[in-house]
């Protein structure tokens, strides 16, 4: 058997608005598996994020400023033809429940069939974040509750800085 690390790398896509301790646990879990994960912002137009794009990702460098084999880029489009452009051929998806398999799997399905190269590694929430989620994390600062335990210190602070 040969080593899942040697050369490796995977893309672990999301909007990340905010990134939360759920997040954070599955980029490092990632990096224990891959010799280097891209976290990749999604810039979507049609969403009304919380934070910018670059604001997003200086949390993300800053959380991870040690870890020297997760990288932070943005990217709008397609995920396949971003994974295309940038010799991935690994993505990484996170399963809090059912619910998110459901969807997921037939995500991974589309991509497959769009670029049969790709191959996505699903990677189940640790216990303590499966009802972790940007949007309960949002939902629940804008209504002036604690979100300590729910995002990184770093993010913490620029969330309660947005709803000042």
């Amino acid at each position: 058997m040969t080593d899942c690390k040697q050369g490796s790398v995977a893309v672990f896509p999301g909007s990340f608005d905010p990134v939360t301790v759920g997040h954070i646990d599955l980029i490092e879990r990632s990096a224990a598996v891959f010799n280097k994960v891209i976290v990749a912002v999604a810039s979507n137009q049609e969403k009304t994020p919380l934070f910018t794009v670059p604001e997003r990702i200086k949390m993300i460098e800053d959380i991870f400023t040690d870890s020297p084999n997760v990288k932070v880029e943005t990217f709008s489009g397609l995920l396949i033809d971003y994974m295309a452009n940038s010799d991935v051929k690994v993505v990484i998806r996170g399963l809090r429940a059912v619910s998110d398999f459901e969807y997921e799997f037939q995500m991974a399905l589309m991509n497959r069939k769009l670029a049969p190269g790709i191959e996505t590694f699903f990677m189940t929430s640790s216990a303590l974040y499966t009802y972790v989620s940007s949007r309960i994390v949002k939902e629940l600062a804008s209504l002036g509750g604690e979100v300590s335990d729910l995002v990184h210190p770093l993010v913490e602070e620029k969330i309660k800085a947005k709803y000042s």
